[in-house]
């Protein structure tokens, strides 16, 4: 552990509305708090750029586990972020053009200022799409806006999932039979209100016993969770009613791991947040993993310890340079 103090700036949502007894981003500046660092807060929409320098409205901020007192917020000030040590960008999705644009500022001042994730390499992999770069690892997939292509992959595949690309928490995910009469009603539902494509992937029935979240530091599997739709759905989620239980990787999950530790070490993505449905890779989460809290009750771990040893390690490379 580091005894150097380290001043770190959280780019998030809100404190008032997370969830403490679940919340990624909470535990981590608990850490980084108890490892004696000075803590800021501050939105997306507070981050600006003028005359070279990316600065943001923000307020020192204090956390404790306390349901309702979770937070303290110090006078606000302009903060010039080159002046800090880390940024945690840890807004949650859509991933839209104001998130592309946050990252295009963020990677003004990354390597000197570490941003974690990498700015550029968030910018670089969308959940769904990031995931594309491993084709053998996912189960059939399909992106487009065409109905035409849309209906021949149903009736290649049977049951099918139709999801927005740049969704989260399972919003938006539909489970189609072959016989189901929605999709051109779901279709328009999509196209009309979005200029993206759709993600169209063979059902997976194996997504009834569970869907692993398994959490990766700099590369290496670290967690895991199986989280259980709950009866009558497909969606796996926390937020949309899973059940959480205590998992272990399979060989197949170790695989996949090794798979992705070279890339995910290369581009710079400390804090990873993968999905498995059987032996399927479906998502490569690097905007805001979450899934710290579940772990930590199921395993008896820290596992955002291991994430700013991680960090410091860094930092303390950086600064013997």
């Amino acid at each position: 552990m580091s005894t150097v103090k380290r001043r770190i700036a959280f780019q998030m949502d809100a404190m008032e509305g997370i969830n403490i007894t679940g919340d990624s981003s909470f535990v981590l500046a608990l850490e980084a708090q108890a490892r004696g660092h000075d803590l800021y807060h501050y939105l997306p929409d507070d981050l600006s750029y003028r005359d070279g320098r990316v600065t943001a409205h923000a307020h020192p901020m204090t956390v404790r586990r306390e349901n309702g007192n979770h937070f303290t917020f110090g006078p606000p000030q302009s903060l010039d972020l080159n002046d800090m040590d880390v940024i945690w960008m840890r807004q949650d999705p859509p991933f839209d053009m104001a998130y592309i644009t946050a990252t295009h500022l963020l990677d003004l001042i990354h390597p000197d200022t570490l941003v974690v994730n990498d700015p550029r390499a968030v910018r670089n992999a969308p959940e769904k799409l990031f995931v594309t770069q491993f084709a053998d690892l996912m189960p059939p997939t399909l992106i487009t806006r065409r109905e035409e292509d849309i209906r021949a992959f149903r009736a290649d595949h049977g049951d099918i999932i139709v999801k927005p690309l740049f969704g989260k928490g399972g919003e938006g995910v539909f489970h189609l039979r072959p016989e189901d009469p929605n999709l051109p009603s779901l279709l328009e539902l999509f196209l009309e209100n979005s200029r993206e494509a759709v993600m169209v992937q063979r059902f997976l029935p194996e997504v009834r016993n569970g869907d692993k979240r398994i959490v990766l530091v700099d590369g290496d599997a670290a967690g895991a969770i199986n989280r259980v739709p709950a009866e009558g759905s497909v969606r796996s989620n926390m937020v949309v009613g899973g059940r959480a239980e205590a998992a272990r990787l399979t060989p197949r999950e170790e695989e996949i791991c090794a798979r992705l530790k070279p890339v995910l070490q290369e581009q710079g993505l400390i804090f990873v947040g993968i999905d498995v449905i059987g032996d399927w890779l479906t998502e490569i989460n690097v905007t805001s993993p979450t899934g710290l809290q579940a772990i930590n009750a199921y395993d008896g771990v820290q596992l955002e310890s291991r994430i700013w040893d991680a960090i410091e390690t860094r930092l303390t490379r950086r600064d013997a340079a």
